[in-house]
């Protein structure tokens, strides 16, 4: 008898299949971020000052070097928005203890707060999609999302979630 999962179907990966992939890709993010954009558009905030919240906000302590290697953007981008939410009260910023130099981040209770209303409303959508398509396909969206993202990111996630730091 023939295994079927040992016999791979070509189809998946035609053009037209590997389009609408990525159509859906646009698709899902811009409504996956809509709802964060409205929240942050009534602050004057946009995507990055909610992707800085978002990582301080799952790794209290965090240096300001980490959060760059993070987001992959330049130290004046960061130092912009960075300020912004320092000032406004949502990031606090302290000298580390072996270095004065280096800056670690955490949220304030006002940042916390904003990061659980950013979300919440996101959360309820990953979760309405997972139990929509079961266990097996969540497990295959994952490893499709790990194939996607640069090796560095992908080994500091593997790594993170085997220390268990990220939770399934």
């Amino acid at each position: 008898m023939t295994d079927i999962k040992a016999q791979v179907n070509p189809l998946f990966l035609r053009e037209e299949e590997l389009r609408q992939g990525i159509e859906l890709l646009f698709f899902s993010y811009r409504d996956f971020t809509g709802e964060a954009d409205r929240i942050l558009a009534d602050k004057a905030f946009g995507r990055a000052h909610h992707r800085v919240i978002y990582f301080v906000g799952r790794h209290p302590g965090m240096a300001v070097t980490q959060l760059l290697g993070i987001l992959k953007i330049t130290k004046q981008s960061l130092s912009r928005v960075l300020g912004q939410l320092v000032e406004e009260g949502y990031v606090r910023q302290t000298p580390g203890e072996r270095d004065r130099r280096q800056r670690l981040l955490e949220l304030t209770e006002k940042g916390r707060a904003l990061e659980r209303q950013l979300s919440a409303a996101q959360m309820e959508m990953v979760a309405r999609a997972y139990r929509a398509a079961g266990a097996e396909a969540v497990e295959g969206f994952r490893t499709v999302l790990l194939g996607l993202i640069n090796e560095e990111d992908r080994k500091r996630f593997l790594e993170r979630e085997t220390a268990g730091g990220a939770k399934r």
